[in-house]
Parts: C-alpha cells; sequence; structure tokens
C-alpha cells in the first residue's frame, strides 16, 4: 500500500519545483515539469522511500493466513519455506508499491504541493528512471517468490493471481487514470492487503481457505484501510489542489475522520467473535492501547505531526493485531 509522509526527515519540497496541471503519468526515465536540479540521493533517502511504517501492512496477513493454516491442519505441522516465501510476496509488493507510487506522483506534478517529507522523484532527489527501476526490483522479488510458493504448493494458476496483484500495485498511481485518484485506494488496500494476503497465505500452505481466515482477512483489510485513510487526512489539502481525489478529499474533513474510526474499531468487534471461539484472542485486545490513541488523535488532530503519529500507532496496531490473533488461532 503507498501512504505519504512516512519518511524520516528529509528536505521540504519546494511547492514550485513541478507543475501541478500535468495530467499525464510520464514516460519512463523522463523527469517531472520544472524539476530542481538532480542532487544524488543518500541511502537514507532511499530506505525513506521504502516507508518501512507499511511494513506491518505485509507482515500482519502473512502471519494471520499462517496462523489459519495451522489451526485448520495442525497435523501437517509449519509449512515455513511457504510462509517466508508468502511474506517476500507481501513486502516485495509493497515496498514496490512505495516507490512506484513515489515514482507516478513525482512525474506526474501531483508531489509539487507537499508540505511534509519530500519524494525521491518530486523533490529531484533520484532520477525518476532509478525510482522506477527499484521498484520494478522489488516487483520482481515478488513475481519469483510467488512463482516459487505457486509451484510448491501446486496451484501454478496462482501465478495468474499474483500477476494481477502487481499490476494493481502499479496502477494505483501510475498510468493515465490511476484508480487511487479516484477514490479507490482504500478498495485495492483492503483486497490485496486484507483478503488475498491472508486467503493466499493460508490456501498454499493447506489447498483451503477457512471461515477463519476469510473473517482475518476482513479485519485486517480494515486496519489496512485506516492505515490509508489518516495519511491521506493529512495529506487532503495537498491531494485536493493537485486534483488527486482520495476517499479523503471525497468524503471531505469530518466524514473522513470518522470512518477512520470506523476502519480502526470494527476490526476488534470482529476479534470479539474469535475470542468467543479462542480464548487467546481476548489478549489481542491490548493493541486497543495503540488504537485508541490513534482514534482520538485522527478525531482532534490538526497538525501534520500529529497525523503522522496517528499513522503510526496505526500501523503498530496492525501488527499486534495480526500477530497476536495469528499466535491465537494457532496455539
Amino acid at each position: 500500500m503507498a501512504t505519504r509522509g512516512n519518511q524520516p526527515k528529509q528536505r521540504v519540497t519546494n511547492a514550485g519545483s513541478v507543475s501541478a496541471k500535468s495530467g499525464k503519468s510520464g514516460k519512463p526515465g523522463g523527469r517531472p515539469p520544472k524539476a530542481p536540479p538532480i542532487r544524488q540521493a543518500t541511502p537514507r533517502d532511499w530506505i525513506g522511500g521504502a516507508r518501512l511504517r507499511t511494513l506491518p501492512l505485509a507482515i500482519a496477513p502473512v502471519a494471520l493466513g499462517t496462523g489459519a493454516a495451522y489451526l485448520f491442519d495442525n497435523d501437517a505441522g509449519w509449512h515455513w519455506v511457504r510462509a517466508l516465501l508468502c511474506l517476500v510476496v507481501a513486502v516485495g509488493l509493497q515496498v514496490g508499491v512505495n516507490y512506484a507510487n513515489d515514482y507516478s506522483d513525482g512525474v506526474r506534478g501531483t508531489d509539487a504541493h507537499r508540505v511534509g517529507p519530500s519524494r525521491l522523484t518530486g523533490s529531484g532527489a533520484a532520477k525518476p528512471r532509478s525510482v522506477l527501476t527499484v521498484a520494478a526490483v522489488f516487483f520482481a522479488l515478488a513475481a519469483i517468490a510467488g512463482i516459487t510458493v505457486s509451484l510448491l504448493s501446486g496451484f501454478p494458476w496462482l501465478v495468474a493471481v499474483g500477476a494481477v496483484c502487481i499490476v494493481a500495485a502499479y496502477f494505483y498511481t501510475g498510468g493515465k487514470h490511476p484508480y487511487g485518484y479516484y477514490g479507490l485506494g482504500e478498495v485495492f488496500v483492503f483486497v490485496f492487503f486484507g483478503l488475498v494476503a491472508t486467503a493466499g497465505t493460508m490456501f498454499v500452505q493447506v489447498a483451503t481457505v477457512s471461515f477463519e481466515a476469510w473473517l482475518a482477512g476482513v479485519a485486517i483489510g480494515l486496519l489496512a484501510c485506516a492505515v490509508l485513510m489518516v495519511n491521506n487526512i493529512r495529506d487532503a489539502p495537498q491531494d485536493r489542489r493537485a486534483k488527486k481525489r482520495t476517499l479523503a478529499v471525497l468524503l471531505g474533513d469530518g466524514l473522513s475522520r470518522a470512518l477512520f474510526a470506523v476502519f480502526t474499531l470494527v476490526p476488534f468487534g470482529i476479534l470479539a467473535f474469535f475470542g468467543t471461539l479462542f480464548p487467546n484472542a481476548l489478549y489481542v485486545f491490548f493493541a486497543l492501547l495503540a488504537a485508541v490513541p490513534a482514534v482520538i488523535i485522527t478525531l482532534t488532530g490538526r497538525t501534520a505531526p500529529e497525523f503522522v503519529l496517528a499513522l503510526k500507532l496505526t500501523s503498530l496496531t496492525a501488527l499486534l493485531f495480526g500477530v497476536g490473533l495469528a499466535a491465537a488461532l494457532a496455539f
């Protein structure tokens, strides 16, 4: 899932460095209109471009799918190799989409209005072709791991599912009509970092998907939506100027904040159901220690640092929820 404002302290993008009137995604290797002189990006810049705070959204569904697989067939033991390959797929897609988002928004001119941490492409810290190449490398790693796990599990048709995931990841903000610019970003993260990641991880291990896996996928998918929503609430004023119509822009400030609360808290209602079947799942309510402050900050916050803190807390909530519920299912 791609978010904004997740990098460590970096330069502030010159608001006039890129024309926001460009409606094209640009050709690979092309520079943003009126971009500042390119300087060599530092390792810190590239690490920031990966947006490591979003990685819990890749780890949590794989953990849940593995826990559900063990619950379904614990006699078969742990399929560690397949689970680790699924993790490589999820992390590769997550980091790949983050770099692809950096590239696409940069050459499109969307980042001209950024007031927070700068991007590799939009700030001129790295050539667009270099950023796109790094995105392609991570997509390739995800593809290789996906092909391997599909063959090991005996379901080669899963390669087609993986291909759809990569295409969807790129066109989130890439291409002439990126669906992330039409309020569909939350649909993407719910489907691919919720349902597909959780159910797919279980399927390659035990050749079926249980009710528990689907329900857990819904819960973690909602938390992934919450992470994207709080990020887009923070960036709504800039996105509105750049004509990037995220769901936060379309709904407006008040409804977006309320929907964030729904995305964050409904999973704990699902958790209550799991608690009636798996007593250890009740321990996962510990994640509310991160979730409740995130909701309060988002409902009342006014400054960018407040929303960044809420984003960190929401990502932590997703990690605690996913790993904790996975353990409850397995043990």
